[in-house]
This record gives C-alpha cells, structure tokens and sequence, in this order.
C-alpha cells in the first residue's frame, strides 16, 4: 500500500476509533497473528511477560498475577514511565514488535479473583501504525457490519478480484444436501444465489456455504437461512435466492474482506450498491451516444411505430409488408436465449435434492 494511503488510512481510523476499545479474543489473536507469548511490560530495566485484555488508541488494559515481581514493582513505581511490548507475525511470517510508552492509571482486582489483577495503562505516545491499521481495521469492519450491512456487491469479474473471490462457482448445502450454485451477490448480512430448486420449497431452508478467498487464503463457512427466493425468467427449476446469515455468527474475518472493499472501492465502482440508492448499472450497459447530430423530439419513438408512420405513406398492401416486417425483428428480441439464461452445473446430488424438493 502507497505511504500516503496508509497515512491517510491510519490517520482517518485514529480520529474516528481513538477511544474505542477491543477486546482479545480467541478469534482476534488468531486474525492479528499476534504472539500472546511475547507481550511484555516492562518498568526500568526489568520486563515481564503479561496477559493482554483489551486495548485502544489511548489506553491498554493488562492482567498480571499479585504474587510477581510485576505485580510489586508496578505497584511501588506507579508515578515512573512504563512501557508495554506487542508482537504480531506480518504475512511473510517474520515477527515484529514495538513499545508503546504509557503510565499506570489503575491497579484493581480481575473479576473474582483472589491471585489476578488488572492494571489500565494510558499511553503517552501515539501508537505506531502498524497498531492502528490492524486493531483499526477489526474496529472498523464490526462498526460497518451495521452501519452499512445493506451495501450489496455485485459479482461480476471485476468484483470478484477486487475481493480475492477466484471464482463465482461455489459449493453450498441446503439443508444438509451438497449443491453447487452461482454466487449473485454479497453483503454484511448475506449473499444472492443462483441455484436449482423450486423456489416454494427452498424459502425457509437451512444453508451452508463455502467462499474461498486469496490473500491470505482461506476457507469461510457462512451458515443462514433463505429469506427468499424467485425463479429465474425463463426458468422454473433455476432460482435467485437471497441467504441471510444467522446474527451473531458472522465470521470476523468474512467482515474484513467485505469492508475491505466498501472502504477501498468509491461509490462509482462496478457492483456496489448502497441502500436507498438506485442499482449500479455495469458500464457496458449505458446508452452509446451518436455521433451525428438529432433534431431533438418530445418523445423517443420505437422502431415499431416508425415503421407504421412510414408505412402510412405508402399503399395499404406496402403498409401491411411494413408492419408485418417490423413485427418480426421483436417478436424475436421478446423471446429468452438460451445463453442469457444462468447455467448452473447439476451434479448428482444436485439432481436428487432437485427431485425432493419437488416431492414435497
């Protein structure tokens, strides 16, 4: 990333996100690549190794035990500069580390027990922004999972590299029976499918899907539930499905990439759209501008009525031939092609949830 994006970035998560506060879970560790095992707090000369609980922009909150050296040298030098370690793994999996300088603002007993204590420390410095870009962007993609959870993407190629998606084909499993469908679109809080099936039978099903992404490649389980569902045109076994995924059960990471995107990506992107906003028509989509000059009309008139006011002029037999030509062209246009039509890949298994769905 450019040094004037990532200012711009760090710059912008800091103001916003300064004194909100994160908590270290299992799955936050997992995704910062931080190494528990190397956070230190260090008073002096000496340092010692600590439990990290939470931290913001401003302030960390550490748990250490009241029997240790730690313990007994932060409480009689509470008045003097300390500074805590953090370690994270970069991609190419060297170890880096930094020190943020802080003081000790309280020392209390954790929860119930009677050998732990929690120490908050507020920093006196800036923290570096290796920090800021990757507490922020956890901060950053939780807040918009709600603020924009209707922002919707579009797939299509463009969208598909942008988000590291290789590829629209994906496995999915409605109510424990394997399928394979098209991915339509994604949001905060669900995804479009392009699946067989019989749309009055699916409504109400239990899904899983799998969505692979590079960068750093992984594997994401989503899991909810059809909300709704519509027969392709043309096409009664083929059916748009919109899933909404169960609440409180989306994957943090499956977050990171979608807000990667809304954040990184402008409004007049291909694919995005955002609530209360008309869909984004795909650029070859717009209207091709003439190059020869028009006289302006009140209204645009089809190729049909043309044809019948030129036919007007004519003799009534030539007139029947005009408009009988005209007919022909759109009564070919009004009927579906068979390669405008999505074609979802049918397995077995595919077929025989098919024939179930059917039999109910």
């Amino acid at each position: 990333m450019p040094t004037i994006v990532t200012s711009q970035l760090t710059t912008r998560l800091f103001n916003e996100y300064e004194k909100t506060e994160i908590t270290f879970t299992k799955d936050i560790i997992h995704i910062l690549k931080m190494d528990p095992r190397q956070i230190y707090i260090k008073c002096g000369s000496s340092q010692w190794p600590c439990i990290i609980n939470s931290t913001s922009f401003s302030l960390a909150r550490i748990i250490i035990g009241n029997q240790g050296g730690a313990f007994q040298e932060l409480a009689k030098k509470r008045d003097q500069p300390i500074s805590l370690r953090f370690s994270f793994y970069q991609a190419d999996g060297q170890l880096i580390s930094f020190f943020i300088s802080g003081k000790i603002q309280t020392i209390q007993p954790y929860g119930n027990s009677n050998d732990l204590v929690i120490v908050t420390i507020t920093y006196t410095q800036r923290p570096p922004e290796d920090l800021i870009l990757l507490v922020g962007s956890i901060i950053d993609a939780n807040t918009n999972a709600v603020r924009r959870k209707n922002d919707r993407i579009v797939i299509n190629p463009d969208t598909l590299r942008k988000l590291g998606i290789p590829r629209k084909e994906i496995s999915v499993s409605i109510d424990n029976i394997p399928r394979n469908c098209i991915l339509s679109d994604l949001s905060f809080d669900g995804t479009g499918i392009i699946v067989m099936g019989i749309a009055q039978f699916l409504k109400e099903k239990k899904v899983s899907l799998q969505l692979e992404f590079d960068e750093p490649h992984e594997v994401i389980t989503l899991n909810g539930t059809i909300t709704s569902a519509s027969p392709i045109e043309g096409r009664k076994d083929i059916v748009l499905a919109h899933v909404t995924l169960a609440e409180g059960a989306v994957p943090l990471s499956y977050k990171i990439h979608i807000n990667n995107f809304l954040t990184t990506y402008r409004r007049q992107d291909l694919g995005v759209r955002f609530e209360g906003d008309a869909p984004v028509e795909p650029t070859a989509a717009q209207p091709q501008v003439s190059a020869q000059p028009q006289a302006p009309s009140a209204q645009p008139q089809s190729t049909e009525s043309a044809s019948a006011q030129s036919a007007q002029a004519a003799s009534p037999a030539q007139a029947q031939g005009a408009q009988s030509q005209s007919a022909a062209p759109s009564a070919q246009t009004a009927q579906p092609t068979a390669s405008a039509q999505p074609q979802v890949p049918q397995t077995a298994s595919s077929a025989q949830a098919q024939q179930a769905d059917s039999t109910k």
